[in-house]
């Protein structure tokens, strides 16, 4: 990942409504979770959750499908690995015991995103 795809990234999460979305949407797994479920949950007007969805989306953390008359959103696993990479690439500098707990989140996710 470069920089200014982590900064992207980073700025779509530094919102406490849009963390809480990716969030929940992480929790939920690839089959994802319908717009009206995450506003409900999360007690988000539609114009607020559409915006921060959009955001989300253009930063390529979530994606969406229409299922029936409801579309899905659901975490991109890939990316989120991607900026975990990105963060801890240059981590521990001869001290891999510190890193090793971290990397372990990474290989989580994954497998999240192989399913």
């Amino acid at each position: 990942m470069e920089l200014k795809a982590a900064t992207v990234t980073l700025s779509a999460l530094a919102h406490e409504g849009r963390l809480a979305i990716f969030r929940l949407l992480v929790q939920a797994g690839p089959s994802g979770v319908a717009a009206g479920e995450i506003a409900r949950r999360l007690e988000m007007p539609p114009s607020t959750l559409s915006a921060n969805l959009n955001i989300l989306s253009h930063a390529g953390l979530i994606g969406a499908r229409r299922e029936g008359r409801s579309i899905l959103y659901a975490a991109d696993y890939g990316a989120m690995s991607g900026l975990l990479g990105f963060l801890m690439q240059d981590c521990c500098n001869g001290a891999p015991e510190i890193c090793a707990p971290l990397e372990g989140l990474i290989a989580r996710a994954a497998c999240c995103d192989a399913q």
